[in-house]
């Protein structure tokens, strides 16, 4: 049940596990090995995956066009990488603070 995020050939890949449909757009904690993240947009025509990579290029500081679904796009488990983030730095601004 722990986290993935890790450095790869193009980036940070991690988990990600989409809740469409809800009330508003957050992280929901870690479900899992993926990060759980709540997204109004509603799983049409790629509607939750523009909506996810809005929302982790929003939180991550980082323009929409270095972050990638490279597998699940069809599916509510996505695995997702970004260009130019550690997976330090994703796990800091997407989860906060490790105490």
């Amino acid at each position: 049940m722990s986290l993935v995020i890790k450095k790869s050939e193009r980036g940070t890949a991690l988990a990600i596990q989409v809740l469409p449909r809800a009330s508003k757009n957050e992280v929901a904690g870690v479900q899992g090995n993926a990060i759980k993240i709540r997204l109004t947009a509603p799983p049409v025509e790629g509607a939750a995956n523009a909506a996810l990579i809005a929302f982790l290029a929003d939180a991550l500081g980082v323009a929409k066009g270095r972050i990638e679904i490279v597998a699940g796009e069809t599916s509510r488990r996505k695995l997702v990488t970004i260009l130019g983030v550690t997976p330090a730095e994703v796990e800091r601004r997407l989860l906060g603070p490790v105490a």
